[in-house]
């Protein structure tokens, strides 16, 4: 038998609040299912189970706010006998360690505004949250959960019922981010001893390519320049591991694994940054699915615990808002964050011509702790380097 815990989402996260379980005792889980939804100053997250097995008991109630650390319900393993109830719910863990280790905290999730409850009826707070971005009275839902209250997939089940002029999703918290935001920012410009760099590339090889791509696809399946950006990144990462990893405890940990986070603008205003794993090994199809449904996910106000702990490194870009260079602040405690701006036609100077050519500015923000100028200027001529070669992508 062993314990789901509280975990860690972030440096300055002691405790959270249990807002939804979306597993029921003696469910089969999986390592990666989604079993519950843990509301912190900054935001509701959906939390995954670290191992596979049976789900025996909850050890705390919904609404319960515990430290980081507490166990939130045992586990069993398949064909393991049930544990004979013993711990008071939601008794907290005074001297155990955090399981799984909390990983490094990146970037921060988006923070929610507390609010008062409109509705007259039992509802999850994270339900109650999504009904009154999309001005639903949940008073008169009927809830699927404990006791009949309503919980968040019976409002998404509303949503999605609901004609599409009333599924409008708001941002909320925005002054609360905006603090969360200007405190990490702080910090970064004050800890860290940043360098920037710049290099304009020629992308005309990497634009008509996606366009070739793209005359045989439907619009569903079309790829975007930001895949090739990512996948870029990922690849010349892997080459310059310096740039991947993080800074603790006055020392550099390289991270074996390569999760670029992906800078989203969350509608209303707002800004988060989760990751896409593994991004070096995935093929550039596969790569822009994910980001789909990770953009429109982060947009719809849903993401998980892993993808707001996993980032090693970020990208950015404001080229889709006209942008031609974006100079970033590293997101600590990662060690370096890449822009890319608009792809522009400029004039060129190829094979002795002077001709029109698509080309991107990318910019390289990274911590002189780590690394410095040179090793920088060849993580940028290996993501141009890759951009030249869109087939090898």
């Amino acid at each position: 038998m062993s314990e789901f815990r509280m975990p860690s989402l972030g440096a300055d996260m002691e405790a959270g609040t249990l807002v939804e379980w979306l597993v029921q005792p003696g469910s089969a889980i999986k390592r990666g299912d989604i079993i519950a939804v843990v509301e912190t100053q900054k935001g509701a997250i959906e939390i995954e189970a670290f191992e596979d097995g049976i789900l025996d008991r909850f050890l705390v109630d919904v609404g319960t706010r515990v430290p980081v650390g507490t166990p939130l319900a045992s586990i069993a393993s398949a064909g393991q006998p049930k544990e004979q109830p013993g711990k008071p719910a939601g008794a907290p863990a005074t001297a155990a360690a955090p399981w799984p280790p909390p990983e490094p905290p990146h970037m921060q999730p988006r923070p929610v505004a507390e609010r008062p409850a409109r509705g007259h009826g039992r509802a999850s707070p994270a339900a109650r949250r999504l009904a009154e971005q999309a001005h639903l009275d949940i008073s008169i839902m009927r809830g699927s959960g404990p006791e009949g209250a309503v919980v968040l997939a019976d409002v998404e089940a509303a949503l999605r019922a609901a004609p599409v002029e009333t599924r409008r999703v708001e941002a909320l918290g925005l002054s609360q981010m905006r603090a969360a935001i200007a405190t990490a920012m702080s910090r970064s410009k004050r800890e860290i001893p940043h360098y920037y760099l710049a290099h304009t590339i020629d992308v005309m090889d990497a634009r008509d390519w996606v366009e070739a791509i793209n005359s045989t696809r439907p619009p569903e399946r079309r790829l975007l320049m930001g895949a090739l950006f990512v996948k870029a990144t990922a690849l010349a990462a892997r080459a310059y591991p310096e740039f991947n990893g993080f800074y603790e405890e006055r020392q550099f940990w390289k991270s074996p694994s390569i999760h670029v986070g992906v800078a989203i603008a969350i509608r209303g205003g707002g800004l988060v940054a989760p990751a896409l794993h593994d991004a070096a090994d995935l093929d550039l199809e596969t790569l822009m699915t994910r980001l789909q449904d990770l953009t429109s996910r982060v947009r719809a106000g849903r993401f998980r615990s892993s993808e707001i702990a996993d980032p090693t490194i970020t990208v950015s870009s404001l080229g889709d808002r006209g942008v031609e260079t974006l100079y970033g602040i590293i997101y600590p405690p990662q060690v370096a964050i890449v822009g890319f701006g608009k792809v522009v036609e400029r004039p060129w100077i190829s094979s002795g011509a002077v001709l029109p050519r698509a080309t991107v500015t990318v910019t390289l923000a990274a911590d002189h702790r780590v690394s410095d100028g040179h090793r920088g200027a060849l993580f940028l001529t290996e993501i141009e380097r890759s951009l030249k070669q869109p087939g090898s992508l």
